[in-house]
Order: C-alpha cells, then structure tokens, then sequence
C-alpha cells in the first residue's frame, strides 16, 4: 500500500506515517522503513542523498503513528531543520497514559539522557539547583520540556494532549513514565505487569498536528485524525 499523503507541493510531502513500520531500517537484518516506501513512490527523493536522509527532517519511533514531514528539496530540508533546532515548529501529540490524572494540565521539565539501567531507554534526570533552562549539561544530558493537557478521563487511564517543546529521544514516553503514567501499551517504558486496554497492539501515541513555516514565509497547519485501531480502544474503554 502507499504511504497516505496528507499535503504535497513542490517542496513539501506531509506523510501521514502508520504504525509498525520504523522510519529508517536498523540493525542486520533489513526491515522495509517509511524511507524505502518514499523512495519507492517518490524516486525524486533520491537527489537528496542519504546526507540529508532523503528528506525525512524528523522521525516518529517504528510504533508511533502520525504526521510526518519530508522536504523535497535540498534547501527546504535545511530550512525545515533549522525551525526544529530553533523551536518555531509546533507539535502536538494524542497519547493514553496508564492512571488517572487529577490535574488537569501541566509541564515536564528536565533533563534526558540514556538510563543507566538499561541503554535503549532515557531517563529523566532533576534539573541541577538554580539552574531553570539548560541545553547541553554533559554525559549525554539534554534538556527536555514537555506540556500536557487532560482530553478525557477513562478508568484505569488518561487520554492526554501533549505538546512537546524540544524534540529529544523518546522524550514523551520517557517523560510519563516518569511523572508515574506510561503510555498504555509500551512495552519499554511501561511497568513490569502494567495493565493493557483491550484490543491495543502498540503503544498510544499518534503524532495528531504540527504547525510550521512554509518557503514563502506563511504559517501551515497539519492535522492526522486518529487511526482506526487507537479509536476502536478508546472506544471499548467508553463501554
């Protein structure tokens, strides 16, 4: 099947990435990857060269479903990526979170670097005392920021509106677990015999908007409805 395109012009694909499917092939063994399937079907991507990763500006974890965005030319990826590095790009995601949440909004504020514990993962660190905004702290430590807002109560979970500030590794789910709420269905970071909605195969992200600027100066907005599969759970929890 070809990958859904929610937009294209002449500089910009807006991929609306399924599950199950990693952006870049990893390990030996050769996975098909959302870059295998835009080359397939955009062969032009190719001039962009593996430098520039074919015009793939960011990435979704293989699990993770939503929009994802590809330049397609040389000088609109460098523009695209200099508006994540500078943080003009909005992003919002749809997430279900084990527990229940009493507050009704909130920000994650810390640092991020691998998990001592165990090396796939990142670990939210405490922000060093007196110190509120850090970009680089050393032994791989990143600042991360992350904002969220309760959407609706379910029992035993949370659907949750996230909105993530800067773009680090895993950074959503490394910040629930740490605020005590995994994402329902993550097997990495969720807790040893954490519960499981019915019906749910993956982890429940979904990359739902992202906002930036386009090549002639205006602002865009991009929105990926919920997939089917993450509708039908919420829809067995309201049962």
């Amino acid at each position: 099947m070809p990958l859904k395109i929610l937009h294209e012009n002449d500089k910009l694909l807006v991929v609306d990435k399924p599950a199950g499917i990693p952006v870049w092939s990893e390990g030996m063994g050769h996975e098909e990857s959302i870059a295998d399937l835009l080359l397939g079907q955009f062969p032009e991507l190719e001039k962009l060269g593996e430098e520039r990763r074919y015009g793939i500006v960011h990435r979704l974890d293989k699990d993770t479903s939503g929009i994802l965005l590809v330049a397609k030319t040389k000088e609109y990826f460098d523009d695209v990526q200099q508006q994540f590095k500078s943080r003009q790009v909005q992003k919002k995601y749809i997430c279900l979170v084990q527990g229940t949440i009493n507050q009704e909004s909130g920000v994650i504020h810390t640092l991020l670097g691998r998990s001592p514990a165990d090396r796939r993962k990142q670990k939210a660190f405490p922000l060093p005392a007196g110190r509120q905004v850090l970009e680089e702290v050393g032994n791989g430590k990143r600042e991360a920021t992350t904002e969220w807002k309760v959407l609706q109560h379910f029992q035993d979970y949370t659907l949750l509106e996230v909105r993530p500030k800067t773009g680090r590794k895993h950074q959503i789910r490394a910040h629930m677990t740490s605020m005590n709420h995994p994402i329902a269905g993550d097997k990495l970071y969720g807790f040893k015999n954490q519960q499981i909605p019915e019906g749910l195969q993956r982890h429940f992200l979904h990359a739902s908007y992202i906002k930036i600027q386009m090549q002639d100066g205006v602002m865009k907005e991009f929105h990926s409805e919920l997939p089917p599969d993450l509708n039908q759970v919420l829809d067995q929890l309201k049962r």
